[in-house]
This record gives structure tokens, C-alpha cells and sequence, in this order.
């Protein structure tokens, strides 16, 4: 494209999907936080539209290089955005974003291949896509989990389950918000029960149906961001120990759970927060995380024993994951899963894996190794992630509520 009018696309393109990127980074974080991140889209924005408008090679490769960007981000959280939430600001921008980047990505490659030969044209595609996978890995894992849509929880309660309980406000130490359902304590002990990603406290009812049968008091929380929740969510759950913190606190409040008997519930992001929570909080005596693999990249540093060279080069990956992540929340980057537990030893945990899910059992014996007296493995076969209330029911409540039994005993 070295006609005026090719150049004027490519130009604008470049500066719609700059747009689309200012519209997502500045949603986070403190006012000059936002501001500084900002300022280095705008810049950025700035510099390689000029670049792109140039005629040459340099033109090419930055244009190909946004146009990549803004397909990532329409992909991650435009896409995303319409489907969960319609229309709103995420959701324009990132598709403006994504088409763009379609039209500035295309028109790229053109200029550079438009007089390659068929070996070049050969090798570009392989290569491409290897490239768009590569950092796919790494840029829309980050974008995802810190540009959440709104989730809902429906018009389901604990009364569809026959449970009586109230509607609760818990306020985090940094004045947040969060929704909850508490059911009381018959036999003197309670339960924060935490959900997975994407979803909200509705998806641990069933959990938290079994733990009130069986007479614990449990909270059911909506994180932060998500459900009835005020706040960010962040869907690496880097916000988990003060969510718990708080839930924790509130049981602390209730007359019939006596304070030494309390511990935490979690499926997929929420077994990481509690496992994190009970590091930090030496009140939580107990927990079970079901589904727990990794919130950063300490908790990868098994794949490199497990898998050899291709583990290893999934611990870079992860590395430049969550490092961009830091760059796109306000929330701090939390301590290791590992170093959570040996903190907490020796308070039990019990780690509940998908046996369908390689993964979940070689990331719970790294957990374990952290602290090997305190931390139960209990691997479900044929249950893929968090599904093993609903393929292993009985065994589930009895290796579950045994659990509870146990470490929350009334002394």
C-alpha cells in the first residue's frame, strides 16, 4: 500500500487501536497511576502511527505488530465484554480494537510480503502463527482477568436448596463492598465458602449446601467486582486475602461460631485465595481448595521438573504473564501458594484435584512438598476441574465434611 489512501487506513487504524487500548489500561489503579499508563498509550499511539505512515519496512513491522495488539485485546476483552455484558465502554473499545487490528494486521502483511517469494509466504505463515499464539499466551490471560465483566448471580439463593440465611455487607479493610449470604452455625463452627473466576457466589451453593447440612455456619461471598459486589474484579484472585480477611472478620462478629473454629471453602480461583488467606490469617484453621493450580508465576516453577524443556519455556511464558498483569491492576502481586502453606502449617489442608486434570495433581504435590504434614491430597477420578461434588457426591461430602470435622473440633 504506498497509495496516500492505503497509508491514511493503516494511520487510522493504528490510532483506533491505540484508542481501544487508552480505553482498557486506565479503568485500574490509583488516579496517577491511570494517568501515567495513559500517557505511555498516547505516546506509544503517537510515535508508531508515524511510523506506520512511513512507506518502508520499519512502517510494516509496527503496523503489524498494533494491528496484532488490537487483535488481542478486541479477542480478550471485546468479544467478551458483548457476550457477558452488551454494550458498555470495555466492550466498544475492544471491538474497535478488534477491527482495527484485523485491517492494520492485514494491510501489514501485505506490504510485506506483496513481493516476497513463495518460500517467504510459506514461511511467514507458520511463523505468524506461532507468533500470535505465543503472545495470545501471554497478553490475553492478563487482559481477561483484569477486565472482568459484570457477572450475575441470578435470582437463585439458599432457599432453592431449603436453607435459611440472611443477606449480609462485609467491608474490606480498603472499603469495599461485598456481598454475601450467611447461613447460621448449628454445631458452633463456620465456613467462608469462595467461587472460581467468572462466576459468583450461586456457583457454591451446592458446596455450601453440604457444609450447612451438616451444621456449619457458612458465608458465601461474592468476590470483589463480581455478583452483588462492589469493586475491580481481578480474576487471578490477587484480591482474595482481603475479601476473606473481611469474611472471616464478619464470622468473627456472629455469637454462635466460636472464633477458633472457622476455615475456608474455595473452587479454582477461590481454593488460591483461601490457600493465600490462610497464610495470612492465622484465624482460618482449615481450608480446602479444590481446582488450585497457580495466581502467579512462583506457583509454575514445578512444569520445568514435570515437563523438562517445554515446562521450562511454560515458566517463561507465565513469567512475562503475570508481570504484565502487575502493570494492569492495582491489586499487589500475592505471595507464592507454596509459601502460603508452609506459612499456615501446620493448619490442615486439603487440596481436592480433577483427576481429568493432570495438571491439578502435580500442582497440589508441589503444594504439598512446601508442608508435608499438614497438606491431604485427594485426587477425584474422572472429575474434570471443581467437578467433584458433582461426579464423586457422596465421597465428596464424606472426605469434605470429615475434613471440617476434624480440624474445627470443639476442644
Amino acid at each position: 500500500m504506498r497509495s496516500r489512501p492505503g497509508r491514511w487506513v493503516l494511520f487510522g487504524a493504528t490510532v483506533a487501536v491505540g484508542l481501544g487500548l487508552l480505553a482498557v489500561v486506565v479503568h485500574d489503579g490509583s488516579p496517577g497511576w491511570q494517568v501515567l499508563r495513559g500517557l505511555v498509550v498516547v505516546a506509544a499511539t503517537v510515535l508508531l502511527a508515524g511510523v506506520v505512515w512511513s512507506a518502508g519496512t520499519a512502517g510494516a513491522w509496527a503496523g503489524a505488530a498494533v494491528g496484532l495488539a488490537g487483535i488481542l485485546v478486541g479477542g480478550g476483552i471485546g468479544v467478551r465484554h458483548v457476550v457477558m455484558d452488551g454494550a458498555s465502554v470495555e466492550a466498544g473499545a475492544g471491538l474497535v480494537a478488534l477491527a482495527a487490528g484485523v485491517v492494520l494486521l492485514g494491510g501489514s502483511a501485505w506490504r510485506l510480503l506483496r513481493s516476497a517469494r513463495w518460500w517467504q509466504w510459506a514461511l511467514a505463515v507458520p511463523v505468524g502463527l506461532v507468533v500470535v499464539a505465543l503472545v495470545g499466551v501471554v497478553v490475553v490471560p492478563a487482559l481477561v482477568a483484569t477486565n472482568v465483566p459484570p457477572t450475575s448471580s441470578g435470582a437463585v439463593t439458599p432457599a432453592d436448596h431449603g436453607l435459611d440465611y440472611e443477606d449480609v455487607r462485609l467491608v474490606t479493610d480498603d472499603r469495599v463492598e461485598l456481598a454475601a449470604w450467611y447461613i447460621p452455625s448449628g454445631n458452633g463452627a463456620a465456613v467462608v465458602v469462595r467461587h472460581g473466576a467468572g462466576s459468583t457466589r450461586a456457583d457454591g451453593l451446592d458446596q455450601a449446601a453440604v457444609l450447612a447440612d451438616a451444621g456449619y455456619g457458612v458465608l458465601v461471598t461474592d468476590a470483589r467486582g463480581h455478583g452483588d459486589s462492589d469493586g475491580r474484579a481481578m480474576d487471578f484472585g490477587w484480591y482474595g486475602e482481603a475479601d476473606i480477611v473481611a469474611a472471616v472478620s464478619y464470622l468473627g462478629t456472629r455469637p454462635e461460631v466460636e472464633p477458633d473454629r472457622m476455615g475456608v471453602l474455595g473452587l479454582s480461583m477461590g481454593g488460591e485465595e483461601a490457600i493465600g488467606a490462610m497464610g495470612a490469617d492465622p484465624r482460618i484453621a482449615a481450608a480446602v481448595a479444590e481446582g488450585a493450580t497457580a495466581r502467579t508465576d512462583a506457583d509454575t516453577s514445578w512444569l520445568s521438573q514435570e515437563y523438562g524443556l517445554r515446562g521450562w519455556f511454560q515458566e517463561r511464558l507465565a513469567w512475562a504473564q503475570y508481570r504484565l498483569t502487575d502493570l494492569l491492576t492495582d491489586a499487589s502481586r500475592p505471595p507464592a501458594l507454596a509459601d502460603a502453606v508452609a506459612a499456615a502449617a501446620p493448619q490442615p489442608v486439603l487440596l481436592i484435584a480433577a483427576g481429568n486434570v493432570g495438571d491439578e495433581t502435580h500442582a497440589a504435590e508441589h503444594l504439598a512438598e512446601a508442608a508435608p504434614g499438614s497438606v491431604t491430597i485427594w485426587t477425584v477420578p474422572g472429575a474434570g476441574h471443581t467437578e467433584g461434588l458433582d461426579v464423586a457426591p457422596d465421597a465428596w461430602r464424606r472426605r469434605v465434611v470429615g475434613f471440617f470435622d476434624e480440624a474445627l473440633e470443639s476442644e
